[in-house]
């Protein structure tokens, strides 16, 4: 019987696309009489190609846009300073996230986050969704010094929840950070499904909505 369900965060529980497009925009209106010679469509979607899905960090982005667009009025160490402090108030959930945790919760599932990123960047958006009340552990690679998919990460998770792997599913978008990654761990995956990634078709199951979760569960107490 299943005891735990643990979750990646970026493009699982947080649509982090949605969140980065409107923590830009707001910071170019904010910031508009340091940026206005750039056009905010520039601006947006050069943030976006440099970021390449949150893997490279936010200082070689803010440098790059210094040099490309010849920001002079402001430095990239304040638009950095600015997007740590404040991407947590545009922190976009994924449609039924608070639903499903609710539904996972009264169903008395142990719960848990395993994110790769920056500890406090990725506490603080963990706290703009107003989720982490419901997770019984939480695990960021900065300070877990291990990232995923190395195996060790996955199984301090189960540790600290005090399950077994056979007991245990990780739902994730990444085909090999989180589903590859949870399979060496010998849990069982679900595969939030996310274009950006070719499809990872070793997943236990693949899920378009968050909602799905709970009746995905009950199937696999079934079998």
């Amino acid at each position: 019987m299943l005891k735990s369900v643990i979750f990646d965060l970026d493009g699982t529980l947080l649509d982090r696309d949605a969140s980065i497009e409107q923590f830009v925009s707001v910071q170019y209106d904010r910031l508009t009489e340091h940026l206005s010679h750039i056009s905010k469509i520039d601006y947006i979607t050069r943030f976006i190609e440099l970021d390449c899905h949150g893997h490279v960090w936010k200082d070689k982005v803010y440098q790059a846009l210094v040099t490309e667009f010849s920001i002079e009025a402001i430095s990239w160490q304040l638009l950095l300073e600015d997007y740590e402090m404040r991407f947590q108030f545009h922190c976009v959930p994924f449609q039924f996230l608070i639903e499903m945790l609710n539904e996972l919760k009264q169903q008395g599932y142990l719960l848990g986050i395993i994110t790769n990123g920056r500890g406090q960047f990725q506490a603080r958006a963990i706290n703009g969704l107003g989720i982490r009340d419901y997770f019984d552990a939480i695990l960021i690679s900065e300070v877990e010094q291990v990232r995923k998919p190395q195996v060790e990460i996955f199984q301090r998770a189960l540790d600290r929840l005090g399950v077994a792997a056979f007991d245990s599913v990780f739902v994730g978008d990444h085909p090999e950070a989180d589903i590859a990654g949870a399979k060496g761990a010998m849990m069982k995956t679900i595969w939030k499904r996310n274009s950006s990634w070719i499809e990872a078709k070793e997943a236990d199951a693949i899920i378009n909505e968050l909602n799905e979760i709970p009746s995905i569960l009950k199937q696999f107490n079934s079998c």
